[in-house]
């Protein structure tokens, strides 16, 4: 790799993580399937929402994919910061700015008019690549609050508040303070509670929605003639790909029994 002037690896590497975390993948898979998820359950764009309204099928490769666009800037920045001779704490500090710039991209995309997810799995990217101890103590927090609870919401706030804990401990302990990636790790806490505020309310009385909860809400799934993902015949325009020419009609919207697939997906059974 050609050798790479340091300002520009720093305004490029900046720029991709705004770029990149911008990318609104739940959005996009929604659309996608004929649904806009911003119309449905939590109206987020995040993974959590596009598994309860799009089913784990694709809502899992969402969280993946929004993981996956924290991590990848960070990864280029240090390509490029080290390509131009960058290194040591101006290396921490625009790779952290960066995955920062990721984040904000997520919880701010200008596809959307800045409204955006909460930042939760592409924060977790990010620390992938900057911090992965502090991913694994904010991981074990999530997992334990979350199967103690199933409340994702709750899960995603304690687990930031995780991480610049975990991240205080391991450098008060070893005496390496490194002031910018313990800001990053407040920052980003401070962010996610900000983002969870209306799921704050929920919680505190009692109306937020666990996951894997049972039955699901009618607002949790297109209604019959709202016209999202139906074309103008009103069947799903995939249908008559599929050979199975059925609408909107036939499917159940409720069946217990599948609680975190959306509507559309009795097309495939």
């Amino acid at each position: 790799m050609m050798p790479m002037n340091p300002s520009i690896a720093i305004g490029l590497s900046l720029t991709a993580g705004y770029l990149l975390g911008a990318i609104p993948f739940g959005y996009l898979a929604g659309r996608l399937k004929g649904v806009d998820i911003r119309q449905y359950g939590s109206g987020n764009i995040g993974a959590t929402n596009a598994i309860r309204v799009l089913g784990k099928g694709v809502g899992i490769p969402v969280f993946i994919l929004d993981l996956v666009k924290g991590w990848l800037p960070v990864w280029l920045a240090k390509l490029w910061l080290s390509s131009a001779g960058v290194e040591g704490a101006m290396l921490t500090t625009v790779a952290v700015g960066t995955g920062l710039a990721a984040v904000l991209g997520h919880m701010f995309t200008f596809w959307l008019a800045f409204k955006g997810g909460k930042g939760v799995a592409t924060t977790a990217g990010v620390l992938i690549g900057v911090a992965p101890d502090g991913m694994l103590a904010g991981l074990l927090i999530w997992l334990l609050v979350f199967f103690a609870t199933r409340y994702v919401s709750l899960a995603s706030m304690l687990a930031s508040a995780a991480v610049p804990g975990w991240l205080t401990f391991r450098m008060a302990r070893s005496g390496e303070w490194e002031p910018v990636m313990l800001s990053f790790g407040v920052l980003v806490m401070v962010l996610v509670f900000v983002r969870h505020r209306s799921n704050i309310g929920r919680i505190l009385d009692g109306t937020e929605s666990r996951m894997g909860g049972g039955k699901k809400k009618e607002a949790d799934v297109p209604k019959v003639g709202d016209g999202a993902g139906m074309s103008s015949g009103g069947t799903w325009p995939w249908g008559a790909v599929l050979g199975q020419g059925r609408g909107i009609d036939d499917c159940d919207f409720r069946d217990s029994r599948k609680p975190s697939v959306l509507a559309w997906s009795c097309l495939a059974e």
